[in-house]
């Protein structure tokens, strides 16, 4: 059975993602920060609750050292973990709020990934997913007919072009595992206020198609629902 783990799992897109790979028969791991929160999550999916705060290496450590006694291995991981203003211009920025997301969406994702490069290595199949933006494409945002061009996230926004460099230099280095990036979608969500945009539901099929790739899948790209999408 394919062991996975979701960060940032407890509700979003990462809930919707655990839902999906759940019902195609992963037993999956359902990280979150708040146990009660993640167990509650877990319990209506029938996954599996670890907990997981991507900014402390602590947690992590004792995440993998869980999953290692449980699988011995796993086989995906979903770095889903994420926060910021996608609405933050220019007067909305500071220093702290830089280091605070650059903290969980990128050092988060680092820390996460080299953490379970050990485990990843015992699969068959070693699938690693980066959940990131269109926000952080240099393609869209600079097309005045994009929607990502109304979206002013300085912060946020170079966070994800970051996942995007990252995403692709990990996937030259390390070839036996695939690595891509996914943008799921202008998504309904507490990062936009729940306001606009496809389900959550929705959003998570992009995620869950990469999650499930073949030995013969992609990697190193970036990808959304109807394909291919330009750095």
């Amino acid at each position: 059975m394919t062991a996975t783990l979701i960060t940032k799992a407890n509700k979003g897109l990462g809930y919707e993602t655990a839902r999906r790979l759940a019902e195609q028969g992963h037993t999956v791991y359902l990280g979150a920060r708040s146990i009660d929160r993640g167990e509650a999550a877990a319990a209506e999916l029938g996954a599996r609750f670890v907990r997981l705060d991507v900014t402390d290496n602590a947690s992590v450590e004792a995440a993998m050292h869980l999953i290692d006694e449980r699988e011995g291995r796993f086989d995906v991981l979903v770095n889903n973990a994420g926060i910021g203003d996608l609405r933050a211009g220019g007067d909305g920025v500071t220093a702290a709020s830089t280091l605070e997301q650059f903290d969980t969406n990128l050092v988060g994702v680092v820390r996460v990934t080299q953490a379970t490069l050990p485990l990843l290595r015992k699969s068959e199949n070693p699938v690693v997913v980066n959940v990131s933006s269109a926000l952080g494409s240099f393609a869209t945002v600079t097309d005045p007919e994009s929607v990502q061009y109304r979206f002013r996230s300085i912060v946020y926004s170079a966070t994800r072009a970051a996942i995007s460099m990252v995403t692709v230099r990990y996937a030259q280095a390390l070839p036996e595992i695939k690595i891509n990036a996914v943008e799921p979608g202008l998504t309904s969500t507490d990062l936009i206020g729940n306001a606009m945009g496809q389900t959550a539901a929705e959003g998570a099929e992009a995620i869950a198609r990469l999650a499930t790739i073949g030995k013969d899948g992609p990697t190193g790209t970036f990808r959304e629902r109807a394909g291919v999408l330009p750095w």
